[in-house]
């Protein structure tokens, strides 16, 4: 099973850009769909964006579209997310996930996903 350490969150003003990293271990990287949920406090884990095993298909949360970029270095054994025009309600802890399966579109459930980081929180002022 393969094991995920989430890095680069932190505490920016809104309109300001983060990029968090997952560095991979174990495992066959290359071959995993990668995916980024987040969890604010008092909210359920919301899907944000994922990727298929060569980066050629994404797909992302709607509240994240078009300012957030997932992107997968199978050579680094590193998925990334890039964000972009923060927002205050972007405020949560940001979890990486992998599972071994292809993608398939409708498979953005965090049940989907059988491995998990520990999170990185960011935090966006207003």
């Amino acid at each position: 099973q393969v094991h995920l350490v989430e890095s680069g969150g932190g505490l920016v003003q809104a309109g300001d850009s983060l990029r968090l990293s997952c560095a991979a271990s174990q495992g066959t990287f290359s071959r995993y769909t990668m995916g980024w949920f987040r969890q604010a406090p008092g909210k359920e884990r919301e899907f944000v964006a994922v990727i298929n095993w060569n980066g050629v298909i994404t797909k992302y949360g709607d509240s994240v579209k078009g300012r957030f970029t997932i992107s997968k270095d199978n050579a680094k054994n590193t998925a990334y997310l890039q964000l972009n025009n923060l927002k205050p309600e972007d405020t949560a802890v940001y979890y990486c996930a992998a599972h071994a399966l292809p993608y398939r579109s409708g498979s953005e459930n965090a049940s989907d996903f059988g491995s998990w980081g520990q999170g990185t929180q960011v935090t966006v002022s207003s």
